[in-house]
């Protein structure tokens, strides 16, 4: 087939399509819910795949943190294994960095929150902000997870640390509700009911897909919160490896001290659990793996649906233009040429479907874009021809009967059917 030819067969096939719009529109329904489904979900899924990364990278990329509950695992429904495990001491810290010389930073974390069965407030003149996730941590606490850093203000220091000062370093949320926009630094609140001067303020961070984050923080010094917060048992140490050193070998350096430091028996399991910090994109990918596979599903039956849809239309028009295939082959059209025509008509419909969900998926991504800047979903090319592509193959598989069934009619039939 020449490619004027092919131009006039296609000429046909957009003539034929604008001739039953509706009935075409109807037709392409399916094709557009599949390619659309599509091209959102995917949009979404690498906007949400480049913000868990960026999360990891701030969590720092040589950070690792050691607690009694594996990372994911809700601590009010921990399964009994885990909740007869000793809790971590807060002389392990000092213990682990005399025993691993491969640790570079380490600090041991206490936490107080709702997610621990505990409630922490802030008050500052007659306005309180519930629900604080309140957090005692030594001064190398951000030099262990990057993301805490201080934009206004400072971070306490070692001596205010040694001498547990009632000093306290708060998030972006937290400083508006009681500050709104005076400058917190220098004034006084009140955590729990005890006094803290405000020396610090940590760079807006709002946390994972609406999760806790640095914003709903306070961060007091680890000897403060220690006095002050006795029923507090849930210890987490975080730690980084020096850059001389390979990381899989300082986790095993702080591991074999943390089992020597709990006396674990040489011939059984840890009774803690060792955490890197991409365990966000191992978790991640669990959850992207059914979305994935949710996703799967609707756009292949959406496909289906629009590729039976195709083939019936198909059908019908190769039916209502009997007579007009009868008379090509009379004047001299092959076979194949009628089915390229047909199969032309069917690859147009499913492909003008393809192009409108693609349109209708990169709408989706730009509203959820808009309304989520921290999620920085984009259609890119890739998923714009898979998009293209998978409705064409539509087009192509549910057509063929169709067209070869057109082509492999009888002329003299065709001329006599009414």
């Amino acid at each position: 087939m020449t490619w004027a030819e092919f131009g006039e067969n296609l000429k046909v096939s957009m003539d034929t399509l604008r001739a039953h719009k509706v009935r075409s529109g109807l037709t392409l329904l399916g094709v557009v819910i599949g390619v659309t489904s599509v091209i959102a979900v995917a949009a979404i899924i690498d906007g949400l795949n480049k913000f868990v990364a960026d999360k990891v990278e701030q969590m720092g990329s040589r950070s690792f943190y050691v607690a009694r509950w594996p990372a994911g695992t809700d601590p009010m429904r921990m399964p009994e294994k885990i909740r007869l495990r000793k809790f971590l001491q807060y002389d392990d810290g000092r213990k682990i960095r005399e025993m691993s010389p491969a640790v570079d930073q380490l600090t041991v974390m206490g936490t107080r929150a709702m997610f621990f069965g505990q409630s922490s407030e802030i008050r500052y003149q007659g306005k309180r902000v519930e629900n604080l996730i309140l957090r005692g941590a030594e001064p190398s606490y951000i030099d262990v997870i990057p993301m805490f850093a201080v934009e206004r203000g400072r971070y306490y220091s070692e001596a205010e640390e040694a001498r547990a000062a009632a000093v306290t370093v708060i998030g972006t949320e937290v400083a508006e509700s009681l500050f709104g926009p005076a400058d917190p630094v220098g004034k006084t609140v009140y955590i729990n009911g005890t006094a803290y001067e405000v020396i610090g303020v940590f760079a807006q961070e709002p946390g994972l897909l609406g999760g806790p984050g640095v914003d709903q923080f306070a961060m007091v010094p680890l000897s403060k919160f220690r006095k002050h917060n006795p029923d507090a048992k849930e210890l987490v140490i975080g730690f980084t490896v020096r850059k001389d050193v390979d990381t899989a070998a300082g986790q095993a350096q702080v591991e074999e001290a943390l089992r020597k430091i709990r006396k674990v028996p040489p011939n059984k399991e840890n009774d803690f659990e060792m955490i890197s910090s991409d365990f966000l994109s191992n978790l991640w990918s669990q959850l992207t793996g059914a979305i994935v596979i949710l996703t799967s599903v609707i756009s292949s039956i959406g496909l289906l649906v629009g590729g039976i849809g195709v083939m019936n239309i198909m059908l019908i028009s190769v039916t209502e233009r009997t007579r007009e295939i009868g008379v090509r082959k009379a004047i001299g059209a092959r076979g194949s040429d009628i089915r390229v025509q047909f199969l032309l008509e069917a690859v147009t419909l499913t492909v003008a479907g393809g192009l409108i969900g693609i349109v209708l998926g990169a709408g989706i991504a730009w509203g959820v874009r808009s309304t989520m800047p921290s999620i920085p979903a984009t259609v890119s090319v890739f998923w714009m021809a898979m998009g293209a592509g998978l409705s064409g193959a539509v087009g192509l598989f549910f057509g063929y009967w169709p067209a070869d069934r057109a082509a492999r009619l009888d002329p003299i039939v065709c001329l006599r059917y009414e």
